[in-house]
């Protein structure tokens, strides 16, 4: 009875567990849902590449944050990206004190009990370890494994893909299914770590003297042209081998390059993922129609004739805008060809027969196929939209299931369904009102499918998400171009909500930004224009409690300070010590004011380094500034 007990209080209050609990003994099943754990350390995700040119511009780009010549050499570590389930390994003297999901990237699930079986996840490690070592790697299922557990299952239960198995062994509730399925991990990272490693190949081989095995089909070359062909090979060996992959990783093999290149949002700029091509099949275009998008975009789907593409029954397909349909010359009747771009959205790629029964073509609506508001293309983009921002249905209806995403403010039991009925019955209208449910109680527990103790799991839930950090804030809001990345680089920069809301006054600053695009500053631009969105941020930030972006040294000199580069730096790149600066909670400026703090002058500084000295601010050299920011 007191171990149940003890289980409610931990999966209430998951920050108070000690690591002696009995929960995290072997031998109890999981009853209600799994532990939240944090990692130490972010497990990133990687941004993509699809060819050679961009194998060649992920190289130029390190090199150039570095300040390394482009015709020098550097090592990069290569080998395939496994389809399977992120797992984050924590070890403590040795000991295996936690096994996690990825998650969000900072927190994911405990899994420990789940993974005794995987023979290779050592639950104390060998030889000379760490004190304190995290270990990421990749949980999955052969391919010949998934067969025979299918062949044990029911039509409705089975698996659509390994991956998909993997992930549906490793979280089950009950562990005993998990030890029973034939789960395999290879390591392919290394997360925080007491030690220190120099070389990824050489943690690599210390990894295997713990007990932990990597990928054996691996490249370790300074040579792009020999990663490109062993990019091809992979693949060309890709369908023999017994178990998926979807691409090469392509890391540096120099650690302390890598902590130098550090993360634009959550993709390391010192590794790249090069995907292979997708999948394809063929079939027929049974209907074309129209969806309307969050951002009023409307894209032109086709329903399809289902089709399996790498174990996914496919159905839909997106037709991206009206350019690409008569590009194309796409009409409904047509034999396709498809396929899974990035292995994930199914997309058109060209007509393989036309459908002998001629049909019209598919023209743009001049209005809104929900709301009928007129529609508009702007100059040099392709995507027809609703003008109708704060009127149409679909719109409103998709920024509220925005808003209560996973990835956004992650209500659980929320989701479209509700949203739904509750924005058809009136009882929200919008983003606010979610906060306001408790006064339509008596409406709501008398709805199909609702009752007190649903709606009292409801409330509870909607409680839990107020407390939410800024970059998550920013992403719910569901302003056009930012998704993920470009919210954390936002939340970093601005650090908590006042700041943020500030842009209101002073947009110019997003030109400060580094890793912000064009599209990205514009879009922010055009939302804050409208008072709507200002009321809307105001409203939600005296509801929420929005926690402040910490910064990772907050002590130092730098700290809260605005500082502008000019000229060419020796030691390091202009990209680099913006890099350096932000760690530290520095503001990086375009121009010179009167507001600038320091002004960090190189070789040839110019008309910057003049007006600086006309307003008689503070100037420091390269080294100046590097003993300042180390200190």
């Amino acid at each position: 009875m007191l171990v149940k007990e003890n289980y409610k209080l931990e999966l209430k209050f998951p920050e108070l567990k000690l690591k002696s609990s009995t929960s995290n003994k072997v031998g109890s099943t999981i009853k209600n849902k799994f532990v939240k754990s944090t990692h130490l350390s972010p497990m990133l995700s990687l941004s993509n590449g699809f060819n050679e040119q961009d194998l060649l511009d992920f190289d130029e780009r390190v090199k150039k944050f570095l300040n390394i010549n482009i015709e020098e050499k550097i090592e990069y570590v290569c080998e395939p990206k496994i389809d399977g389930l992120s797992l984050n390994l924590t070890y403590e003297k040795g000991e295996l004190v936690c096994a996690a999901t990825r998650g969000d990237g900072k927190i994911g699930e405990n899994v420990s009990k789940n993974i005794t079986n995987i023979k290779n996840i050592p639950q104390k490690l060998n030889n000379d370890f760490p004190d304190l070592l995290e270990v990421r790697g990749e949980v999955f299922i052969n391919k010949s494994d998934f067969v025979k557990i299918n062949s044990k299952l029911d039509q409705k239960n089975k698996f659509s893909n390994p991956r998909n198995a993997a992930a549906g062994s490793l979280r089950q509730l009950d562990y005993n299914i998990s030890r029973s399925r034939p789960l395999k991990f290879l390591a392919h990272g290394i997360g925080k770590s007491s030690k220190k490693f120099f070389q990824f190949d050489k943690f690599y081989e210390n990894l295997e003297t713990f007990g932990i095995l990597r990928n054996k089909l691996n490249l370790k070359t300074a040579n792009l042209k020999l990663i490109y062909e062993f990019y091809k090979e992979v693949d060309n060996k890709r369908s023999s081998l017994d178990y998926d992959i979807d691409g090469l990783v392509v890391k540096l093999n120099n650690l302390s390059d890598q902590k130098r290149l550090g993360i634009v949002g959550k993709n390391p700029r010192w590794s790249l993922a090069l995907k292979f091509s997708a999948e394809k099949a063929r079939t027929l275009i049974k209907d074309i129609d129209f969806q309307v998008g969050r951002t009023g975009s409307i894209t032109p789907v086709a329903r399809l004739e289902s089709v399996n593409i790498g174990g996914v029954i496919i159905s839909n397909a997106t037709l991206h805008n009206f350019d690409e349909i008569r590009k194309k010359n796409i009409q409904i009747g047509d034999m396709v060809e498809i396929q899974r771009a990035g292995d994930v959205i199914p997309q058109v790629l060209r007509v393989t027969k036309k459908n002998i029964n001629k049909t019209k073509n598919i023209e743009p609506p001049k209005k809104c196929p929900v709301c009928k508001g007129a529609t508009y293309k702007e100059k040099n983009e392709a995507v027809l939209r609703c003008t109708n921002t704060y009127g149409c249905y679909a719109q409103k209806i998709s920024q509220i299931i925005h808003f209560i995403s996973k990835k956004a403010l992650n209500i659980d039991g929320f989701g479209e369904k509700q949203a739904k009925q509750f924005y058809d019955l009136k009882i929200i209208s919008n983003i606010v009102d979610i906060f306001l449910l408790e006064k339509n109680r008596n409406i709501i527990e008398n709805l199909e499918g609702w009752g007190s103790l649903s709606f009292t799991n409801l409330i509870s839930s909607i409680n839990k998400s107020k407390t939410i950090h800024l970059d998550k804030f920013i992403y719910s809001l569901g302003i056009r171009f930012i998704g993920e990345t470009n919210a954390e680089i936002l939340a970093k920069e601005f650090k908590n909500i006042d700041n943020f809301v500030s842009l209101s006054n002073n947009t110019s600053t997003l030109a400060n930004i580094d890793g912000l695009g064009p599209k990205a500053i514009s879009s922010i631009i055009e939302y804050f224009s409208h008072t709507q969105n200002l009321s809307l941020i105001k409203k939600l930030s005296k509801i929420l409690d929005i926690k402040n972006n910490i910064v990772s040294n907050s002590k130092n000199f730098f700290n809260n300070k605005s500082i502008i580069f000019t000229g060419t730096l020796k030691s390091i790149s202009r990209d680099e010590a913006k890099h350096m600066a932000k760690e530290v909670g520095a503001k990086i400026l375009s121009s010179v004011t009167k507001n600038t703090d320091y002004v960090i002058v190189g070789d040839k500084a110019g008309s910057k380094e003049k007006r600086a000295r006309e307003l008689n601010l503070n100037i420091f050299s390269e080294d100046n500034f590097l003993k300042k920011i180390k200190s």
